[in-house]
């Protein structure tokens, strides 16, 4: 019993520690934070950014491994969302930007003088769409 526990927290350790490692190479070597705060012109709070990163996944993971259901008041299930939105639309934003994706596109559509536009427009396409699905999917009641 005791061997197969220490077996279950090695693996969940190690997978831990694989999964993280890869999170924060992606981050690194892809540029995604750097070029969030340079799109939003938000240098100056490089510790915020390190700490919400950090602390995001780390509330993030013990949650995903909880059994919990959460009553919260449908505001802030709609905040939740929205933050969720905007998070997801500015991660997509900043990865499209660091892969050239979106110069490419607006090249070819011919809309290089708006690319903030487009930029935006995607952003908050993925906020809209995040708070639908709270709103509609997530049974809240």
């Amino acid at each position: 019993m005791l061997n197969e526990m220490f077996i279950m927290i090695f693996t969940g350790f190690a997978a831990g520690l694989a999964v993280g490692s890869g999170f924060v190479a992606f981050l690194t070597v892809l540029g995604v934070i750097p070029r969030l705060m340079q799109l939003s012109k938000t240098e100056k709070y490089v510790r915020v950014y390190e700490w919400g990163v950090i602390l995001g996944a780390v509330t993030g993971g013990w949650i995903s491994l909880q059994d919990n259901t959460f009553l919260l008041p449908i505001f802030f299930i709609i905040l939740i969302g929205l933050l969720n939105g905007v998070f997801v639309g500015l991660l997509a934003a900043a990865l499209t930007e660091v892969l050239n994706v979106l110069p490419i596109l607006a090249k070819r559509v011919g809309v290089v003088d708006q690319i903030v536009v487009l930029l935006m427009a995607i952003a908050l396409g993925k906020v809209v769409g995040s708070l639908f699905h709270w709103l509609y999917f997530v049974d809240y009641w």
